[in-house]
């Protein structure tokens, strides 16, 4: 019996688990105040991204677009980025801050965004806008290779290196949260109150939770702004909770400034939080407070109370961003449940080397799969080929397969959009772990209901 990682065979996608990269770099800048983003390219790669974003949080956010068409994509299409950064100064007058992000059409004609900065600044910009705050910022997101991933940890580290500026000691820390929901930030802004730590807390969107106010609809914006990313470099330390999703960022502030960095575990479940607040007492030298051991407590207890009567040995497929994926599968371990298979849907190499997809492989006593590269076709060929399952957790691309094998599904990630207020509940802390642990044994009390299942097939009497 072993863990193995593989590579997925195809060559082909059929029905990715991930997106391209220029998803993630818009991901990204929605978590900053006062920013939007032009994407460099056709409506579709801003339309339907947005369309996601907006199922998934079901709030009303701006991006915009050059909207490349056929010309531009013949001719060269810089003139479209120049004209959008007019019109988007023009309609906007609070903005300060637009991330130019490429496309896979407009890296392979090779425009220079780089060059149109440059040009924009000493033109447009000291003429038409003389003595207004403008930042332009090229993000180069060629989406014929990489993912959302990709995008995601390469224009928080853009950000991050435009913006970081040293000065004063701030005596706090740099949070960079990585791809989460509202109600991760609040779970983990929780934890840091009650440690005391001053921090700031990186392309975050707690406000994406919006509030329909008297006074006419509300457009939901980032809570990070400019100050924020300037002061990153003057922080004590940076944590990132994830190892793909902001790692490049931290290493950056680490190398130009410094900055002491410890990066993961993602704070998923018990062991990994546990973690996550002794990196913060190590970093900061606040003690953990007698109010998170009792929060901690709370947490152990409901899951005692479903780990090995409800969970264990339940055969669970995983699939979508890889730290998320990670997390959630060491979770399970720990509530005694089999992890069976884990759908990693890029090519990143260096997952061979990641530390704890080797401590799966050196420690898992059972026939595990990872697949690098996959798509959710390896799941459902793997089900035709004979893999039992008992339940699956993933985003809501997958819902067909959960539907059609007739296997329970706990939908988390992104993009989830088949069930009501998700982004409000977190999976990170001891918080997330109680609502995970919950949802997972609801989910299945739900199923034998459906399937009338009138004994307890479940680990009980």
């Amino acid at each position: 019996m072993n863990c193995e990682l593989i590579t997925k065979e195809r060559a082909g996608v059929i029905n990715p688990i991930f997106t391209c990269q220029p998803a993630g770099a818009q991901f990204a800048s929605i978590g900053i105040k006062e920013c939007i983003g032009i994407v460099h390219g056709g409506q579709g790669c801003v339309m339907f991204v947005r369309l996601l974003i907006s199922q998934h949080l079901k709030e009303s956010f701006e991006i915009a677009s050059s909207s490349v068409h056929e010309d531009g994509a013949v001719f060269g299409a810089l003139n479209r980025v120049e004209e959008a950064v007019d019109v988007l100064l023009m309609r906007y007058p609070d903005v300060k801050v637009i991330p130019i992000i490429t496309t896979c059409s407009t890296e392979v004609i090779g425009d220079d965004i780089d060059g149109v900065v440059i040009k924009l600044q000493e033109e447009l910009l000291n003429t038409k806008y003389a003595g207004r705050e403008v930042h332009l910022i090229p993000i180069h997101c060629p989406s014929f290779v990489g993912s959302m991933i990709h995008g995601y940890d390469t224009a928080v580290r853009d950000f991050v290196k435009y913006f970081a500026e040293k000065g004063e000691t701030n005596g706090k820390i740099n949070l960079l949260t990585g791809w989460v929901n509202p109600g991760d930030v609040t779970a983990l802004k929780h934890l840091l109150a009650e440690m005391q730590v001053d921090a700031t807390v990186l392309f975050e969107i707690e406000s994406f939770d919006s509030p329909l106010m008297p006074d006419g609809n509300h457009t939901s914006h980032g809570n990070t702004t400019i100050a924020d990313l300037k002061d990153t470099a003057n922080a004590i330390g940076t944590l990132a909770l994830n190892k793909y999703e902001g790692a490049k960022a931290a290493q950056y502030l680490e190398k130009e400034f410094d900055i002491p960095t410890i990066i993961g575990p993602t704070p998923i479940g018990i062991r990994n939080t546990d973690t996550f607040l002794k990196n913060l007492k190590r970093m900061t030298g606040k003690p953990i407070p007698e109010s998170l051991v009792r929060e901690r407590g709370i947490a152990l207890d409901a899951i005692t109370d479903l780990a090995h009567m409800f969970l264990a040995d339940k055969k669970v497929a995983i699939y979508g961003n890889p730290d998320l994926v990670i997390g959630l599968a060491e979770f399970c371990l720990d509530l005694e449940m089999k992890p069976k298979l884990l759908l990693l849907g890029d090519d990143n190499l260096s997952y061979a080397e990641d530390p704890r997809i080797k401590a799966l492989q050196e420690n898992v006593d059972y026939d595990m799969e990872i697949v690098m590269n996959a798509d959710l076709w390896d799941l459902e060929g793997r089900i035709k080929d004979g893999l039992e399952l008992d339940l699956i957790l993933g985003h809501s691309k997958g819902r067909f397969v959960a539907i059609d094998y007739n296997i329970p599904m706990v939908r988390v990630g992104f993009p989830t959009y088949d069930r009501a207020g998700l982004y409000r509940h977190p999976v990170v802390g001891y918080a997330g772990a109680i609502w995970l642990a919950e949802e997972m044994a609801n989910t299945l009390f739900a199923d034998m209901e459906y399937k009338r299942n009138k004994e307890w097939v479940l680990n009980v009497w």
